[in-house]
């Protein structure tokens, strides 16, 4: 019988060892995964230098960084649009087409409620940021659907006004494509419950969707609703509604440190949902 070295012994241990991690690595790669990031409230402004530098520093970040992303999803107030004719929207779309993947957004009340009146209105913002031709788009809202997941961007905005809700178009657009069973994601602006534990009407009704019982009844029952992501408040928060895991981002506006603007990664992959709180630097 062949003498096994005790070198020759710890090199057959070490690959046995490997083994079930290889094949467990091999199931992953196998299974559908769908990466990207969730930005909200921004509020780039072209008389704030800062935060301009921020969504610069921002695209700098995630390309390094981030390189198998499947797409940046921003969920509103993504520039201040307080500025005659579109300037800033067209500042802004600049720096976010330089990311190196797919990027979606959805409006939040700075895009609804422009200042001055000739700032961006709503066929402008679907001009700039709803024409992606891999977007099935009904009125104001829109549906990817990739990777066996259907990806909703919801527009939870009243024209002219801070407080949002969702429409009967809006509603019956979401159940269609729940009902076709696929899980999905929702992205929209304002979230669906006072998680910050407001006392005040007023703030209230300004930040939680103003119909959001009627929401959660009519779509929240479906457990194929896997996800929503929010902002708005600018306060993060992970909570769930019956199955669905519920996101509200930190505002981008809102850096923990010196350039640590926040932002949220998200994985799904096989309807199992991993995420975490990032920042730029």
């Amino acid at each position: 019988m062949k003498k096994v070295s005790r070198r020759d012994f710890l090199k057959s241990a070490a690959a046995l060892g490997s083994m079930p991690f290889l094949a467990e690595a091999k199931d992953t790669e196998n299974q559908q995964s769908l990466k990207f990031i969730h930005i909200t409230d921004s509020h780039m402004d072209l008389g704030n230098d800062e935060s301009v530098e921020a969504m610069e520093l921002m695209v700098e970040h995630i390309n390094k960084h981030y390189k198998a992303l499947d797409f940046v999803v921003f969920g509103g107030d993504n520039f201040n649009n307080n500025v005659k004719g579109n300037g800033d929207a067209l500042v802004y779309k600049k720096i976010i087409d330089k990311l190196h993947c797919s990027t979606y957004h959805v409006r939040g009340n700075k895009e609804a409620h422009p200042d001055p009146d000739d700032a961006i209105h709503l066929d402008e913002f679907k001009r700039l940021f709803m024409s992606d031709k891999t977007l099935n788009v009904q009125g104001k809202d829109w549906v990817l659907e990739t990777k066996g997941v259907a990806f909703l961007g919801l527009d939870s905005c009243i024209e002219g006004a801070n407080n949002g809700l969702y429409t009967e178009e809006t509603i019956k657009f979401a159940e269609n494509i729940l009902k076709k069973g696929k899980p999905t994601v929702i992205l929209n602006h304002h979230p669906y419950t006072n998680y910050w534990k407001g006392t005040d009407p007023k703030d209230i009704h300004k930040y939680v969707l103003n119909n959001t019982n009627e929401v959660q009844k009519r779509l929240f029952k479906f457990d194929n609703l896997i996800l929503t992501l929010s902002g708005h408040k600018h306060i993060d928060s992970v909570t769930t509604i019956n199955k669905t895991k519920v996101i509200v981002t930190r505002g981008f506006i809102r850096p923990l440190d010196m350039d640590m603007y926040p932002m949220r990664y998200v994985e799904i992959v096989d309807g199992n949902i991993n995420e975490k709180l990032i920042y730029t630097s």
